[in-house]
């Protein structure tokens, strides 16, 4: 399961650069792609509690694959036809709001595959294990696009969402699970106190994560291998992280320890602008993500119904989705304002420390998961039972 899912996954670490490389090719501007890239990452953020909130109404098969066939054509005319600015941001759009609900799909499957003691092991596992996407796939789609053409890079996307989504889709365990139709109204789920700071808090992480990438690049050459590595590094520090701590229960200061590891990692990034410098920072700060994410989703699914989970892990990855769109823009901005990287380096901080202080302040909305099943409440329902 979990190889499967990290095979549906992969396309997602590489759809943005391989898009990004291919319409700034085809219309000779950045500012072009740029558009384009928004109008996916709407689409994404939209789409997200939507499609996972379907999967309890229609299955999980029907949603994956009518998803993965909508994206797959998508991404194909965007490889394949001639097109204007228009409609490379259309077919962005659709692309963005067909993306298989992979994510919810499989954290709503975990807390069936293993018993309760297992369950925040296995999320720290996944949070771990994802960062193999986010250090090989921009490698691979970089490579593919810049020595073979774009063309092909996005053919490459639309056979990995093929072969992984295809994948996941026939694993048993998908045919199995069945998520009960929810029956409260579409959106209250996100209002629940520890699923909003699962949202929030995973907007500041990922907003820190995005500001970090854009550092690097301003750091470094845009070609340059030692960008690749400082990346490669940050999110090896994470799989650390996530594989060294993630058997440790979690009690309602876990996000904040684990938080304040981050920020104090992505503030001594300031100091220096060498690579060394900056590939050990950002290993501390790395050692933190994982950990942090396996919270997030801890916590998520101890506080919401079975029923629910699909669409409250819609709404955390719909927050996600916004932060790295808001690291990339503030850290961006701060880049252009300051006349260097150190700039980005500030914000990804201040998201971290932001997220820091949340977690502080909100501490009492955390569930105590030391000595309880972090697994979902059960769906129950009044039986009518007949008297005589």
């Amino acid at each position: 399961m979990i190889a499967a899912q990290l095979t549906a996954r992969f396309p997602n670490g590489m759809a943005s650069l391989a898009i990004l490389l291919h319409v700034e090719q085809q219309t000779g501007s950045y500012g072009a792609a740029g558009l384009v890239l928004a109008a996916t990452s709407v689409g994404q953020a939209v789409a997200g509690p939507v499609t996972s909130r379907w999967m309890g109404a229609w299955g999980m098969r029907r949603v994956l694959t009518l998803t993965a066939a909508v994206c797959v054509a998508a991404v194909l005319c965007l490889a394949l036809l001639p097109l204007n600015l228009a409609g490379y941001m259309a077919l962005g759009l659709v692309a963005g709001l067909s993306t298989p609900p992979i994510q919810s799909a499989v954290r709503t499957i975990y807390p069936k595959l293993v018993n309760s003691s297992q369950l925040t092991p296995l999320f720290s596992l996944d949070a771990s294990l994802q960062e193999i996407i986010w250090i090989l796939a921009p490698v691979v789609i970089t490579l593919v696009s810049t020595q073979v053409g774009t063309t092909e890079g996005l053919l490459l996307v639309a056979a990995f969402l093929v072969v992984g989504c295809g994948w996941f889709i026939a694993s048993p365990e998908v045919g199995r699970v069945r998520i009960p139709r929810s029956r409260r109204a579409f959106g209250r789920v996100v209002l629940k106190p520890p699923v909003l700071l699962a949202t929030v808090i995973g907007f500041l992480l990922i907003g820190a994560c995005a500001a970090v990438e854009v550092g690097v690049v301003a750091t470094f050459e845009h070609g340059s291998l030692e960008a690749g590595l400082v990346l490669a590094v940050f999110s090896i520090g994470s799989l650390i992280g996530g594989l060294s701590f993630g058997h440790i229960p979690i009690g309602p200061w876990a996000m904040a320890r684990r938080l304040i590891i981050v920020a104090v990692g992505l503030s001594l990034t300031m100091v220096m602008l060498n690579a060394f410098w900056l590939g050990g920072t950002l290993l501390i700060a790395g050692i933190g993500i994982a950990p942090a994410l396996a919270v997030l989703f801890a916590i998520t699914t101890a506080s919401v119904k079975f029923s629910e989970t699909a669409e409250a892990f819609g709404w955390a990855g719909t927050g996600q989705l916004i932060g790295a769109a808001a690291g990339s823009a503030v850290a961006g901005f701060l880049v252009d304002s300051t006349g260097g990287a150190q700039g980005a380096y500030l914000a990804a901080t201040l998201f971290a420390v932001a997220g820091v202080i949340v977690s502080v302040v909100f501490v009492r909305a955390f569930p105590d998961l030391r000595h309880r099943d972090p697994s979902p409440h059960p769906d129950t329902e009044t039986l009518s039972i007949p008297t005589v």
